[in-house]
């Protein structure tokens, strides 16, 4: 969420094999791809459903979370300053961040409404060698318990952020074996929160804490030029672009590496 005041945005493991001095990564079942499909079908139909937030409640809040740095992270990366980030227990939240210029405030709320998908398609790239997914929820574990001392600022969004880190590092650490399932479901929850915002990428405004707010789309609008359902239609279409080319590329067969 964007409200610039003074400016605000809301499977199992397998072992490697050796041949010909080579190192193949094992490729998972059919089975496990089936698994992978179903649960992203699961996800976007939840998500549609009069209390799809509520029933994903965890995934719902981690999407926030990540929306909210998408915005705070841009700030920084264009040459603002990311304040603090406050997280609701009714899923939303709020990134608050300080700079200037019209194109500044466009790409900021841009970086909101794109941040989970670049993120769940990070996570889904580079957790495609099962080797390295334990090290890619250890990763994102750091990151999210770096992020409390460093932006978030209330008791919900640190108890939150704090609990996830641990459950994230948890797997990485007492249960590597599932650590490939679990990198590769983070990847798509994230990438799948599109669907979550479609409607508050076509609207002029959503609640954040019972407050009304202008939606990024309409942040985008204000700052540059054109309707906010334009900008909702290019966020939408430039996120879905990536999620499929992380899910084609979650799905290709790894190439042999060398020792």
């Amino acid at each position: 969420m964007d409200d610039p005041t003074p400016l605000v945005d809301s499977a199992v493991g397998f072992e490697p094999r050796t041949s010909a001095g080579m190192t193949t990564e094992p490729i998972p079942p059919r089975g496990s791809r089936a698994l992978f499909v179903v649960a992203a079908l699961l996800i976007v139909v939840i998500w549609q459903l009069p209390h799809g937030e509520q029933i994903l409640y965890p995934f719902s809040l981690l999407a926030t979370y990540v929306h909210e740095m998408g915005h705070g992270l841009t700030a920084l990366m264009t040459g603002g300053e990311f304040k603090e980030l406050v997280m609701y227990p009714d899923g939303s939240g709020v990134a608050l961040w300080a700079g200037s210029g019209r194109l500044q405030r466009a790409v900021v709320a841009a970086g909101g409404l794109l941040g989970p998908t670049i993120a769940g398609a990070a996570i889904l790239v580079a957790s495609r060698r099962q080797s390295w997914a334990r090290w890619v929820l250890l990763f994102v574990s750091f990151g999210l318990a770096l992020s409390v001392p460093l932006f978030v600022r209330n008791l919900f969004g640190v108890i939150f952020v704090v609990a996830a880190a641990v459950a994230i590092g948890g797997v990485a650490r007492l249960v590597p074996r599932l650590a490939p399932f679990a990198a590769q479901l983070l990847g798509v929850v994230l990438c799948l929160a599109l669907f979550r915002d479609v409607d508050y990428m076509f609207s002029p405004g959503g609640m954040i804490a019972g407050q009304q707010h202008s939606s990024d789309s309409a942040a985008i609008a204000d700052a540059l030029f054109l309707p906010y359902w334009f900008w909702g239609a290019i966020v939408a279409a430039t996120a879905a672009i990536v999620l499929a080319l992380a899910v084609r590329a979650a799905l290709r067969p790894l190439e042999p590496r060398l020792p």
